[in-house]
């Protein structure tokens, strides 16, 4: 029983001893006088979303040139959708006519005259599909480029905070000193422990 408590109380000094160190790497350091655009942001962004946009989300609040970049890509994003959707809902309601009038066909139990309205439809079809061939070839290249632009915007996200995130760890240098210290101390303790009878 004596043992026990003497173990224990050894244990419990060595533990408050190490928790009032001052050389703890995260407490008292230059990061606390250093101030960032996007500091809040990497002290609060620990469990939340992505961190890149996050801080790009600082710099942005704080830079008239990404704030006008942003609007751009947004506003061209917006009018992509617009100008595809248009085309793309007449094309989409003509290929659904074709579906639903070749389903028709189905029901007709003549065979001569099904398959010649089915001649009609098919011709009407690839009439129509040549008709739209270059529109659908350029709606390819508008979401081609629209991806594009997504990965460049993306790249250009994380390029843009690296910097940031060099700041914060320059300003967090991690020193071995405490770790060392706090080994050394349970080190002392485990030596205690084999010495004990």
């Amino acid at each position: 029983m004596k043992k026990i408590l003497i173990t224990s109380t050894l244990f419990l000094f060595i533990i408050s001893c190490s928790k009032k160190s001052d050389d703890n790497p995260l407490e008292n350091n230059a990061v606390d006088n250093v101030e960032s655009s996007v500091s809040n942001s990497l002290k609060s962004t620990r469990s939340k979303g992505n961190m890149v946009l996050e801080i790009y989300s600082e710099l942005v609040k704080n830079d008239k040139n990404l704030q006008s970049l942003e609007q751009k890509i947004e506003d061209l994003n917006k009018e992509t959708n617009i100008v595809i959707s248009e085309y793309e809902s007449v094309i989409n309601k003509s290929n659904t006519y074709y579906n639903h009038a070749e389903h028709l066909t189905r029901s007709i139990t003549d065979s001569l005259m099904k398959k010649e309205i089915e001649r009609e439809i098919k011709f009407s079809s690839e009439k129509y599909d040549l008709k739209t061939q270059k529109i659908k070839d350029l709606i390819i290249k508008i979401n081609q480029n629209k991806s594009i632009i997504e990965n460049q915007h993306t790249i250009f996200k994380i390029k843009k905070t690296l910097p940031e995130i060099e700041k914060y760890q320059n300003a967090h240098p991690l020193k071995m000193d405490s770790l060392n210290n706090f080994i050394n101390k349970q080190n002392q303790l485990l030596n205690e422990l084999k010495n004990l009878k």
